[in-house]
């Protein structure tokens, strides 16, 4: 029994080291704002499922004690962060102008700081706000995975045809296949990780 009380008291402080080793991974919910829904000024199709899928991810994350960061574009009517995924006290909120989470904001340096390697990524708008973070995560070396079904998109029109917001939604996941691993929420709190 001292054997084995000495074998285990010698291997928590390994085991202890490996988890402090393991990349640190960060939720990045983007823009799941009041006014990309129903009523709102730039209303998207299915939001709601999105939101509730993004808020599951949260979840997992705060039982976790996994670092949560909210990025919301703008302040005034309608910009307020949904109440589906809104934040708690203490956890990260950062304003932005631009379409790009990390321009002009500290997105790169609180990542830094945190020591974070893996980033998962969900929000409003798939083709235009998560686009634009995760290329931009890619580019800076994050391990990025995308969670498609706690994202949504808008109709979008060009040279006078319609496309759908499935269509905008499905054709941005196809192209960031380049830049991240693209999963469910399912597949993520199952397991997959974006491993």
């Amino acid at each position: 029994m001292k054997k084995l009380l000495l074998i285990l008291g010698m291997m928590i402080p390994i085991l202890s080291n490996a988890q402090n080793e393991a990349p640190k991974t960060a939720l990045l919910i983007i823009d799941i704002q009041n006014f990309y829904f129903a009523g709102g000024s730039s209303e998207l199709v299915n939001p709601i499922p999105a939101s509730l899928n993004a808020q599951k991810l949260l979840l997992n994350f705060r039982e976790t004690n996994q670092l949560v960061i909210h990025v919301k574009h703008g302040d005034g009517k309608g910009a307020e962060i949904h109440s589906n995924v809104a934040p708690l006290p203490g956890e990260k909120v950062i304003i932005k102008k631009e379409v790009n989470s990390f321009l002009n904001t500290d997105l790169l340096a609180y990542l830094n700081n945190n020591g974070i390697k893996k980033i998962v990524i969900c929000g409003m708008q798939t083709n235009m706000c998560l686009e634009a973070a995760t290329r931009a995560a890619s580019d800076l070396d994050f391990d990025c995975t995308v969670i498609h079904d706690a994202c949504a998109a808008k109709n979008q029109t060009f040279d006078g045809k319609t496309v759908k917001a499935e269509d905008v939604h499905l054709a941005t996941l196809a192209t960031l296949k380049a830049y991240a691993k693209v999963i469910s929420t399912v597949e993520y709190l199952e397991g997959d990780r974006g491993k």
